[in-house]
């Protein structure tokens, strides 16, 4: 990527992280393409499957949420995928208005949930957050495999959160992990289970619990390849009167 003329935030040029595609030099190509069609080079965002340009990406500037960022986010698919952070860190900065605990169903190594815990000095809080995974994967379990599924992973998790006396690690298949243990009010949720049967299932025993105002993001909802839970949630809430808000991100939204 070094011919290409400098940008106002080069951070946000993540070309790697980029799904679906049997090769990445035609991405290179339109980038460079973006690039010099440009008047001004600035603002272009490229990564996860997302490319923006002349945005203003104001988050880049937020010392905090970067700063947490680069403590955390070292893979190429955890930088790429910096603005489905940004918007969980609203999410959950916003929810700090709002009664009830935390939650992350899907939590894998618990990097967004360690960002998230930093930008809004979580150990401070009179809150928990409770992350749920099966953090290991075998033939028989319905979601797909993910790089750092071991049988260690879980140990790493807890270890990533051992300064965090109010986080909660809850290993086991979502939802009957969920009966383990799981709070009573709801500010923030976040679902990631790559499996649209876990997902309606998180949500029938915790929906109900979200506080009103509280904010739900859904990882997967706009993603081609897991259209069988847009449809499933699309229904579950269309039943109870709520329409989620599918994001350029992926990320489906729903305000209680």
């Amino acid at each position: 990527m070094s011919d290409l003329p400098k940008l106002e935030h080069p951070t946000a040029l993540m070309p790697r992280a980029f799904y679906g595609m049997r090769s990445l030099e035609p991405i290179r190509a339109a980038i460079n393409g973006i690039a010099e069609a440009m008047i001004e080079p600035k603002g272009l965002f490229v990564g996860d499957n997302l490319i923006t340009m002349a945005k203003r990406l104001g988050f880049l500037d937020d010392q905090v949420l970067m700063g947490a960022f680069q403590r955390h986010c070292s893979t190429a698919a955890e930088r790429g995928a910096l603005w489905r952070l940004v918007t969980l860190v609203w999410a959950a900065r916003t929810a700090l208005r709002i009664e009830g605990d935390f939650v992350e169903c899907g939590c894998y190594k618990g990097t967004s949930a360690r960002v998230i815990s930093e930008v809004v000095d979580f150990v401070n809080l009179d809150r928990r957050y409770y992350l749920y995974d099966l953090f290991r994967h075998d033939d028989s379990m319905p979601h797909h495999s993910m790089v750092e599924h071991s049988d260690t992973l879980v140990d790493q998790v807890r270890e990533r959160f051992a300064d965090m006396p109010n986080v909660t690690i809850t290993q086991g298949r979502v939802p009957d992990s969920l009966a383990v243990a799981a709070p009573e009010k709801i500010a923030f949720m976040h679902l990631d289970l790559n499996n649209a049967d876990a997902e309606i299932g998180a949500l029938e025993v915790l929906f109900d619990r979200i506080s009103p105002g509280g904010i739900l993001i859904l990882d997967d909802f706009g993603w081609l390849a897991y259209q069988d839970q847009l449809l499933a949630e699309v229904r579950w809430m269309a039943e109870r009167g709520y329409h989620i808000l599918e994001l350029p991100t992926g990320q489906g939204m729903v305000i209680k």
